[in-house]
């Protein structure tokens, strides 16, 4: 008998990256506003159970629905945003953007100031994805998580789901992985009335 399995993938809203390292920026005003729109888009969903990286972004992006639901939020340190920089600083924009393109094509590239390959941190990801599915078949899962992390756990099921995907991911966005028996079977994006 095949197990259908949905996991909710939801990019987190707006974060100004003026407002504390990687690990505390918090949501911006529009990203408080996002948050409660990824509310009402999942709360009839009939989720099950919700995880999130430990980062405050992606946890206060899914709060409002586990309050909603009644649930808790499980925060598991392998699903938090690539470390870019050995010290876990934040970097604009215009600093990441040329290596992108490098850090796809070659998954052992790391910054000058360390950090982790895209490789490294696919691996750790990804096997904190698989446990989530091995814990709840059958069910339907939130995951609160970043545009990085988001496209290379995805990456993992299906190839096209690289550098191109993750520059027209936006913020918030929601994402539901069909998954059967493990495998996936498909990708809807779920659209937040934009």
């Amino acid at each position: 008998m095949t197990t259908t399995t949905y996991i909710y993938m939801v990019r987190h809203g707006d974060s100004l990256k003026t407002s504390g390292n990687e690990r505390s920026r918090f949501l911006s005003a529009q990203g408080e506003k996002d948050a409660q729109r990824v509310t009402q888009r999942l709360l009839g969903e009939g989720i099950d159970a919700l995880y999130s990286s430990p980062y405050t972004r992606a946890v206060d992006t899914i709060a409002g629905l586990a309050g909603a639901l009644g649930k808790e939020i499980h925060k598991v340190e392998d699903l938090k945003e690539k470390c870019w920089t050995e010290d876990d600083r934040t970097l604009q924009d215009p600093e990441l953007y040329p290596f992108l393109e490098q850090m796809f094509a070659e998954p052992d590239f790391v910054l000058e100031d360390g950090g982790e390959s895209n490789r490294v941190c696919k691996e750790r990801a990804v096997k904190a994805l698989k446990e989530i599915l091995r814990n709840h078949p059958g069910e339907r899962i939130v995951i609160g998580t970043h545009g990085m992390v988001m496209t290379l756990m995805m990456n993992e099921f299906a190839e096209e789901y690289g550098l191109d995907f993750l520059l027209q991911t936006r913020k918030p966005d929601i994402y539901r992985m069909e998954m059967m028996d493990g495998l996936l079977s498909h990708v809807q994006r779920m659209p937040l009335d934009d």
